[in-house]
């Protein structure tokens, strides 16, 4: 019996560490993606490989994963808003003091 549930753990850690080798795989060949799409494939690339460490940990990989890949992908939404807020504040302080001589 407990040889059995060890096996079924190693089977859903591997199934995870696959899961996100494939999308790894599956970003690299991205170099024309605008920069919202590149914050959002990182976040959920991120977010599902970290998902899947915590979902073998806790027994079920698959479902790790896809939480992980879900919040990642909201955080590196969230994350290029706040930048995009960051860029337009120094273009309007750029104007501001062009504006200003």
């Amino acid at each position: 019996m407990i040889t059995a549930m060890k096996a079924t753990t190693w089977r859903a850690r591997i199934a995870g560490l696959v899961a996100a080798v494939a999308l790894v795989a599956s970003l690299t060949g991205c170099e024309n993606l605008t920069p919202t799409q590149r914050r959002a494939g990182t976040g959920m690339l991120a977010g599902a490989a970290a998902g899947a460490t915590f979902g073998a940990i806790g027994g079920n990989a698959a479902l790790g994963t896809a939480v992980g890949a879900g919040a990642g992908l909201l955080g590196g939404l969230i994350y290029d808003q706040y930048d995009k807020s960051q860029q337009r504040a120094y273009q309007q302080g750029v104007q501001a003091g062009r504006q200003g001589q």
